[in-house]
């Protein structure tokens, strides 16, 4: 309680403090009047803008789906949310949410989430056209997908046919060469070809679960990888080589990624980095983003994270006998909450070897900190339950089986954990909202460019929640259960919950560069990369990317 005191002194103090400036920095150059009925207004709620640091009691106009008007003057609307006492900030942005379904789009607004992005895994680049398309009109949040490095490698080197996230997870049920092998030079442009496909149609970087794949792919074909997203000014976003691992392992896993972004001059993000080691890694993207670098990192504030159980880096010869890990501590089952032993592991394994599990990895009282890192965001890394994956909207919550909480309620549980150890509610809805919004926008996404703040002109997607009640209530032990406090979540200006209750409304909106006519892909060989580089050897006429794949 007396926390709780605490946190709203420290946030009425700093409401009174910072709304003493103008209502917004945008241009009112058509701004409506106060005296328009607008299609939704928030009343006397606490308006809370990241970008301008905007803190103050005002009323919010929204109109034809966007926000029209913040004032101090009396406005009226169709529809009236009274937020007396309520935060009302930009709609929650997770880079980083595998449950790309109806049912992931439902839990997350309930978790204030208006754009649901999958820029780690993604989807297979010769269907990016399609994934759009088959949420279009269908979806009550935003969404948008990358170019998935992985399963570009399972269509070439296991001859599968990948779409998304359910072929994910039957490919590593059922074969392994997109993880062990490393490919031939044709293989090898066949996999950047894929990969350059879906970013022409419009993909939001390239996705690679590299830390799966670490036996099977080259410093070389990561490299590579990244070229692809170079050329069109766009992000690869990597689950490192060696997560998890120990403190110097994840760091180097970390500046691989990030020596190649800046030898290429391209954008970059390392997911999940909090893992050992992550206070080095939050100082080289901080540094070099101080330096102008595009280059930023995720969190999620949780101390176990969630995978399949035939994970490489889970193999005892790792887990166990490299990292000393034990899993009898370590590794529990979802569903049962037991713990697994080398024994029963192996059994596991070969039985079930695509069940989730929890890993346990890192201390609790870290996330506190994890949340308080300028500049990071909070990506979830939520994952789909498989038996509900295609599930109806009625479906109950109960239905879902356990899960790791995260996929229900990891900006809840930020926004309580900051409330209980007195983390800046502004910081907070930095990491939540504007942190990947701003990064994504300097990438040219428009999309982006017009979410993630709470001012005039911009997307209305918009919470509403009470900061002293806003709360996660998925556990470890039931990790599908809603978050609760939300008054109002609202996507491209439609009301998507209302106290607590999700509506069924698909105002979501796709996120997603605009597709070109062209491919930007650039054959990869020996003999080009001979003709720069080395100078002893020309060859003329030669126009390719000067690398070679594996000699």
């Amino acid at each position: 309680m007396k926390k709780a005191i605490q946190y709203f002194i420290i946030t009425v103090f700093v409401a009174i403090t910072s709304s003493c400036g103008d209502e917004t920095t945008v241009s009112k150059a058509n701004r409506p009047s106060a005296s328009t009925e607008f299609d939704i207004v928030i009343l006397n709620g606490r308006v809370m803008d990241p970008e301008t640091n905007f803190d103050g009691i005002r009323n919010v106009g929204i109109l034809d789906g966007r926000i029209a008007l913040i004032t101090e003057e009396e406005i009226s609307g169709k529809e009236t949310i009274d937020a007396t006492d309520q935060v009302v900030a930009p709609g929650f942005i997770d880079t980083h949410f595998h449950w790309q379904r109806l049912l992931g789009y439902k839990i997350g607004i309930r978790d204030g989430l208006t754009s649901n992005l999958d820029i780690e895994l993604g989807c297979v680049g010769t269907k990016i056209d399609q994934w759009y398309a088959d949420r279009e009109g269908k979806s009550p949040a935003n969404y948008g997908t990358g170019s998935s490095h992985e399963l570009a490698r399972a269509a070439v080197l296991d001859g599968t046919d990948p779409y998304g996230d359910i072929d994910a997870f039957r490919t590593r049920a059922l074969a392994q060469g997109w993880a062990l092998t490393k490919p031939t030079l044709e293989q090898g442009n066949q996999i950047l070809q894929i990969m350059d496909k879906g970013l022409q149609q419009g993909a939001l970087g390239i996705s690679s679960t590299l830390g799966y794949m670490r036996e099977g792919i080259s410093s070389r074909e990561v490299f590579e990888a990244q070229k692809v997203a170079a050329r069109y000014g766009r992000a690869y976003q990597g689950h490192t080589r060696y997560t998890p691992d120990n403190d110097v392992g994840e760091a180097n896993g970390a500046q691989e990624l990030i020596a190649n972004a800046l030898a290429l001059d391209a954008p970059v993000v390392i997911s999940h980095f909090n893992n050992p080691g992550w206070r080095l890694v939050h100082e080289l993207i901080t540094r070099l983003r101080e330096q102008g670098h595009n280059v930023w990192g995720e969190i999620y504030p949780y101390a176990a994270g969630s995978t399949t159980l035939n994970a490489v880096f889970l193999q005892p010869e790792n887990w166990i006998d490299r990292l000393g890990h034990k899993y009898e501590n370590t590794l529990q089952d979802v569903e049962t909450g037991e713990f697994y032993t080398r024994e029963t592991y192996a059994k596991a394994v070969k039985e079930t070897p695509t069940k989730e599990i929890l890993l346990w990895k890192m201390p609790p009282e870290d996330a506190v900190e994890w949340i308080k890192l300028k500049g990071t965001t909070m990506a979830s890394d939520g994952m789909a339950p498989m038996n509900v994956l295609t599930s109806p909207w009625d479906t109950p919550w109960e239905e879902f089986g356990n899960m790791h909480p995260r996929g229900a309620g990891a900006r809840a549980f930020t926004l309580r954990l900051a409330r209980e150890h007195d983390v800046p509610l502004m910081q907070v809805l930095s990491i939540l909202s504007y942190n990947a919004a701003k990064y994504l926008g300097d990438t040219g996404l428009k999309a982006m460019q017009e979410r993630g703040r709470l001012q005039e002109g911009m997307v209305a997607d918009i919470v509403v929640f009470d900061p002293m009640t806003v709360t996660d209530n998925a556990t470890f032990l039931n990790g599908s259960i809603p978050s609760t406090g939300f008054k109002s979540v609202i996507v491209n200006g439609v009301q998507v919950v209302i106290d607590d209750k999700a509506i069924e409304v698909y105002p979501g909106q796709p996120i997603r560069y605009e597709p070109e006519d062209k491919p930007r892909f650039e054959q990869v060989s020996l003999e080009a990369w001979e003709a720069i580089y080395n100078t002893s050897i020309e060859i003329p006429g030669s126009e390719c990317i000067p690398v070679p794949w594996e000699k």
